[in-house]
């Protein structure tokens, strides 16, 4: 493998472990496209699998720093992520029958989306003290089981953690507190990612050496993002907005590339 190569996937993997360390998700959906235009990966989707496999490493990485911070709701997790793995599993035999051109058109028309929706304000309304129990089972149990597949769905057919419609989906079921949605969330987004690299790995869609220089850079972007997060706590609110439009940016490059 190039010089050029190694340096471009360390430094891929160190942009989607500061992202997903400092807001929770919304590094997989960069991660194709790092690949894909950064990298040089030829194939959509090998880039996918191999995504699919670097994310969930640098989430469950993340993942840690937030469990010893006690912001995971882990009955609300562990739900999510089961309705999810279903759907990912789906999703990701879906994905691998498209084209892949058509696929990175998708891809990019999801990523204008998903922006102008991280651009909306969210709701205020915050119980910080919610949680899965028989006695909230028959009111959170449906909405965790029906987003969670919906997300499912969409982050196998994409080859992505979802992070970026996790948190949204678990403040929209629960009502927790967006701390609590984003250690949350990483839960959803390991399990997501290792079901989508699990169908893709077994369809040889998956280069390990890239994986390996991707998890290496996201353990340090990892270690960044708690540094940077407690310098910008305060401004975490305009990181969002300004993340929301590069990901509309690179979804437009990425959909007019591949038409042209």
């Amino acid at each position: 493998m190039p010089p050029v190569m190694i340096v471009a996937a360390l430094a891929s993997g160190g942009v989607i472990g500061i992202v997903l360390g400092l807001v929770g998700g919304g590094g997989s959906i960069l991660a194709v496209p790092l690949l894909v235009y950064v990298v040089g990966v030829a194939s959509p989707h090998a880039a996918i699998g191999t995504a699919a496999v670097a994310v969930a490493a640098n989430a469950a990485a993340s993942l840690i720093g937030h469990a010893r911070a006690g912001t995971v709701k882990w009955p609300c997790a562990l739900v999510f992520a089961a309705a999810g793995i279903t759907g990912a599993g789906i999703g990701a035999e879906i994905g691998k029958a498209v084209d892949g051109k058509r696929l990175l058109i998708l891809f990019g028309l999801l990523m204008i989306g998903v922006g102008l929706s991280m651009l909306r304000k969210r709701r205020a309304i915050e119980a910080p003290d919610v949680r899965l129990s028989r006695a909230t089972a028959a009111k959170l149990l449906p909405r965790l089981v029906s987003i969670g597949l919906g997300v499912g769905l969409a982050a196998g057919f994409f080859g992505i953690g979802g992070g970026f419609l996790i948190v949204p989906g678990l403040m929209a079921a629960t009502t927790m507190p967006l701390k609590n949605a984003v250690g949350t969330s990483l839960v959803v987004v390991t399990a997501l990612g290792l079901t989508t690299a699990a169908s893709y790995a077994l369809s040889g869609y998956v280069d390990w050496l890239l994986v390996g220089l991707m998890i290496a850079g996201g353990a340090g972007g990892s270690v960044i993002s708690i540094a940077m997060g407690h310098k910008i706590a305060s401004r975490k609110g305009l990181l969002e907005r300004i993340f929301a439009l590069t990901v509309i940016a690179v979804g437009i490059y990425v959909s007019l590339d591949i038409v042209r």
